[in-house]
């Protein structure tokens, strides 16, 4: 009788020990999924390589862009993006939309003018210092600038000038390093 209370106990410490792994193996599983459909899905996680934003965002930050942003809206002129740099898709880019589709933007005497009106810009480092443009741009597609204008490698130099919608990642949400700071 000893004997089978013991082969008893035996098989049920190894059940509840299977039970215990699989539990464990399962509750990995879920927060590794929920994980991964966060950061693929709903947000963008980016650190901010270059100065070419500055003072808006300086380097070294770091910052959750929404992925939910665009789905039933589409950029304006002002939003900060992230986005794949369109010489090269590998490479993810931060710049604040300048021109919509439909506009023509242009840079003369130190201001930037989209469709013929002066940009007000109160987050520029400072003005530029090169004319440019006038570039219009194509339909589904977006002209992008970066704040520290004489600093940044932006549409103004790029090969291919515009920033497709759908090569759009999400809009920046919230810096949460060094501190926290929430964009428009």
């Amino acid at each position: 009788m000893k004997e089978q209370e013991n082969k008893n106990t035996t098989e049920e410490k190894s059940i509840s020990w299977k039970k215990e792994l699989l539990s464990w193996v399962t509750m990995i599983a879920i927060a590794l999924g929920v994980g991964l459909f966060i950061s693929k899905g709903l947000i963008v996680n980016a650190e901010i390589p270059s100065e070419s934003m500055e003072n808006t965002i300086m380097t070294g930050d770091r910052l959750i862009a929404l992925r939910t942003a665009y789905w039933f809206s589409d950029p304006e002129r002002g939003d900060i993006v992230v986005f794949h740099y369109p010489d090269d898709e590998t490479d993810l880019y931060i710049k604040r939309v300048i021109g919509t589709p439909g506009d023509t933007v242009e840079g003369k005497d130190g201001k930037v003018y989209v469709n013929g009106e002066e940009l007000e810009e109160p987050y520029i480092k400072e003005e530029i210092e090169e004319d440019f443009g006038p570039y219009t741009v194509p339909e589904d597609s977006y002209f992008m600038m970066g704040d520290n204008r004489n600093e940044s490698w932006d549409s103004r130099f790029w090969e291919n000038t515009y920033v497709k919608k759908e090569k759009i990642l999400g809009k920046a949400f919230v810096r949460y390093y060094p501190g926290i700071k929430l964009f428009d």
